[in-house]
């Protein structure tokens, strides 16, 4: 099957399917698609021109490759239009079942400690967009902060912000400081969160000029907070993550659904 772009840019071009293989294990993809079973028949949907396998499968394919979806449709004959709608309710479908930021910290208390940070999630937009542009990072794109624990596993993912949101500002919107406080666990983060108070630990400034045990203080720190970085690493695993072509306001529901992804159990 050979589908028509319908951009003006590429009028008259094809989209031929090709033969190709997706890096996540097949008992995700069934674990994605009972989910979507489950979604259709609480709704009593009706015929649908992909199963749910496949549904799950196009999905899959969306967020680890970021194919568009003419590419997407192409592969899978069906139409650009009914790919985007197909990924919409998956996306919506697994997003659901993400943790809230409550719930991802049951459990811990004092004597726990976890690790804070923030990144960006580069987008498309023009210089204009001001909300949007990272002085820090020089680009377009959106903050998301991520609680995980020692070992790097996320615990939780904010919603996407604007990227010109400073982290500690981005933290205490989401309500990340004064639920560490009030559950007094320990928070790793680094220095854009200095000022945070409660029970967050930052590094040292200009600690080689501090005495020994400042210093060591600070390498301390550094080798227990490194893990964290795992958790970023994870979420832009996933291709889309990268460079996200959708609008600002689906990035927060992508990430969710990724998160679900990352720590699902479908072992069983």
């Amino acid at each position: 099957m050979v589908i028509p772009l319908s951009t003006p840019a590429t009028e008259g071009a094809l989209l031929v399917p090709y033969p190709a293989t997706l890096d996540v294990p097949h008992e995700l993809v069934e674990h994605v698609a009972w989910l979507l079973y489950e979604h259709r028949w609480t709704r009593n949907t009706r015929w649908r021109k992909l199963g749910c396998f496949d549904q799950a499968l196009l999905t899959l394919v969306h967020l680890r490759k970021n194919e568009t979806f003419a590419q997407l449709g192409a592969g899978f004959g069906i139409s650009q239009t009914t790919a985007w709608r197909y990924v919409d309710e998956a996306l919506e479908v697994l997003a659901a079942w993400a943790p809230g930021l409550h719930e991802a910290l049951t459990g811990l208390g004092e004597g726990d400690h976890v690790i804070v940070d923030g990144t960006l999630i580069p987008i498309d937009r023009v210089r204009a967009d001001e909300p949007y542009y990272s002085m820090k990072h020089r680009k377009h794109g959106m903050n998301v902060q991520v609680i995980a624990r020692p070992d790097g596993t996320p615990l939780w993912f904010s919603r996407a912000t604007p990227g010109r949101t400073h982290d500690l500002t981005s933290a205490r919107a989401h309500g990340i400081v004064q639920a560490c406080l009030t559950r007094q666990i320990l928070v790793l983060a680094d220095r854009a969160y200095q000022g945070a108070g409660g029970t967050f630990r930052t590094p040292y400034y200009h600690h080689s000029e501090q005495p020994e045990h400042y210093q060591q203080f600070n390498r301390d720190h550094a080798r227990l907070r490194a893990p964290g970085e795992r958790a970023f690493a994870r979420l832009k695993s996933w291709h889309i993550m990268r460079r996200a072509r959708c609008s600002t306001h689906r990035i927060s529901r992508t990430v969710q659904a990724i998160h679900v992804l990352l720590t699902c159990d479908y072992s069983g």
